[in-house]
């Protein structure tokens, strides 16, 4: 089982060191992808221009855009919820990045900008080639990782 108490702490540590979202996103993907067993890919899209955009990330090369409402990360910003996919070959409209990817799961990061408006700013994205591999337990424990960069990460 991971240990979400040590990522966050590490995770933390990493943004006393540096908060800009490039090293602080990079180092996070690849924490996550060390410390989570059977992943494939881990990383980031960014909302940029009214759509998702590739940003750091750990994995296989993967989709550099994505629209709004699209596949499960776009689902993600658009509904603004966590998407926990046990199968992503049964979510309407997946797109498969990585064909070896069975599941998933996306967080929508929040920040608010210089005029008090809060709003989807990125997404960190996991997939696993297991169906069914992330729990409740996991979605708790990256939430608290997201919530560490939303109020950390400096834009």
């Amino acid at each position: 089982m991971t240990d979400y108490k040590i990522l966050a702490e590490q995770i933390m540590e990493l943004a006393k060191e540096d908060p800009y979202y490039l090293p602080l996103l990079s180092n996070t993907s690849a924490l996550i992808m060390e410390t989570l067993p059977d992943l494939n890919w881990s990383g980031f899209y960014l909302v940029k221009d009214g759509r998702l955009v590739l940003g750091p990330f750990q994995g296989k090369v993967a989709c550099i855009h994505i629209g709004i409402g699209d596949g499960v990360c776009g689902t993600a910003v658009k509904t603004d919820k966590v998407l926990r996919v046990e199968d992503v070959h049964k979510f309407p409209g997946h797109i498969a990045c990585d064909s070896a990817s069975s599941s998933e799961i996306v967080l929508p990061i929040h920040r608010t900008d210089a005029s008090g408006n809060r709003g989807t700013a990125a997404v960190l994205d996991i997939d696993s080639p297991l169906t069914g591999r992330f729990s409740e337990d996991d979605e708790a424990g990256l939430a608290k990782i997201v919530k560490i960069l939303e109020e950390t990460i400096q834009w």
